[in-house]
């Protein structure tokens, strides 16, 4: 199989795995919370990955078992969304295109290494909070930029149905993530909308892909890069 038939494939395939895991390990991480019950609706995503039981932050009771879990799934999102993006782009753009794509999945990589390293507890240093508020704002903004990137620039010869969507999830996720702190009742579900966004682009763009593979005539050749 040709080099350029063979990337988008393994871009598929990443872009999909990075998605089930973190669902995954979300939904593990949420069902051992128990005292009290972790909720999807007001506790954020972060409150998963703080070591701390017992920490009150903004009327939040804030333990977690699984934090070590959570954690982990954090860096890896970070790391199998960047190389699923980057493999796409190898063969789908070229020039300064490719260069910002490529330069936003690095610094979405980074942001969700500090994530996971700087847990978002008050109870730790100060700069552990920052640097874990900082790296999430910082991945966020990264892949939902990309994501609308997805839509208006690359050449996937996908329907025009799936470039209208990228567009339109990126854009709610980054609505989304500005609404996060309008009521405490409320955040989880805001910031889940800039954090899910690009969660769901993942698994939309890699069934596609692979559909599209699969339904191509043998020998079918991908399409040339996207100039700058």
């Amino acid at each position: 199989m040709p080099r350029k038939n063979r990337l988008p494939l393994a871009a598929a395939a990443v872009l999909l795995l990075n998605a089930v895991q973190w669902v995954v390990s979300e939904a593990v991480a949420a069902a051992a919370w128990t005292s009290p019950a972790y909720s999807y609706a007001t506790n954020y995503i972060s409150d998963l990955g703080v070591p701390d039981c017992g920490t009150h932050y903004q009327g939040r009771t804030i333990c977690s078992p699984d934090h070590t879990l959570m954690n982990t799934s954090f860096i890896v999102q970070g790391i199998l969304f960047a190389t699923g993006v980057v493999l796409l782009a190898a063969t789908l753009l070229t020039g300064r295109a490719r260069r910002v794509v490529v330069a936003l999945a690095a610094a979405h990589a980074v942001g969700f290494l500090l994530v996971g390293l700087f847990h978002g507890s008050p109870d730790g240093p100060g700069y552990s909070l920052a640097l874990h508020v900082g790296g999430a704002a910082v991945a966020i903004l990264c892949a939902n930029t990309i994501v609308i990137l997805a839509g208006s620039r690359s050449r996937l010869r996908l329907p025009r149905a799936y470039r209208v969507f990228s567009i339109a999830v990126g854009a709610l996720g980054l609505l989304s993530e500005a609404f996060v702190g309008a009521s405490t009742s409320t955040a989880g579900i805001f910031e889940r909308g800039g954090v899910y966004s690009w969660l769901l682009w993942s698994a939309v763009t890699g069934v596609s892909l692979l559909v599209r593979h699969a339904r191509r005539p043998a020998g079918a050749r991908m399409p040339e890069n996207v100039p700058a």
